[in-house]
């Protein structure tokens, strides 16, 4: 089963933050076979933060993912969105044809209202890292959509989602996460 996990920092906690790395990344490293992406939301250069998206057993795994994460754990974060996710592409964010660099990459969430949207794919997939449908635990909802785009502005990211079809669509800057190599 696929998971989305998007945990928001809470304002004030760039200093928790940047103790806990280590400690964030030595947890993270525990999970590398299960990651399809990962990385942070951004302000600028400042995190806002932290997107994983992963293949676990069971909802119960993915909360404890969610909810062991030492950042989580220690108070860095506001709050933490986490659905079933479907991975729409069939790869992971390594896996991209664009690579780590090159271009402006965005988290566009489209929180769902009513029926389904962009269930398939939109048609120039080049620009997409990661895509698919945030669903209830029972695979019975929709209930959204996530996606990582490298795109030239907010905008366009945004466009990735069929307008008035959400009760609000987020886009966030993003980048490629985990250990510097």
């Amino acid at each position: 089963m696929e998971f989305f996990c998007y945990h928001r920092d809470r304002p004030g906690s760039m200093a928790l933050r940047e103790e806990l790395l280590e400690e964030h990344w030595s947890y993270m490293d525990r999970y590398a076979t299960e990651m399809i992406a990962r990385g942070p939301t951004l302000a600028g250069d400042a995190p806002t933060g932290s997107v994983h998206i992963l293949d676990l057993p069971d909802p119960g795994a993915a909360r404890a993912f969610a909810f062991d994460e030492p950042n989580y754990q220690a108070g860095v974060y506001r709050d933490v969105l986490l659905r079933r996710w479907r991975n729409t592409l069939g790869r992971t964010m390594w896996d991209f044809p664009g690579g780590r660099t090159g271009g402006d990459r965005y988290l566009v969430l489209g929180l769902g209202a009513g029926q389904a949207a962009d269930l398939a794919m939109p048609p120039d997939r080049d620009d997409l890292i990661a895509y698919g449908p945030l669903i209830s635990d029972d695979d019975t909802r929709w209930l959204g959509t996530a996606a990582l785009v490298r795109a030239p502005d907010p905008d366009t990211a945004r466009a990735v989602l069929t307008p008035h079809r959400y009760a609000d669509i987020e886009v966030h800057d993003w980048q490629f996460g985990g250990r510097p190599s």
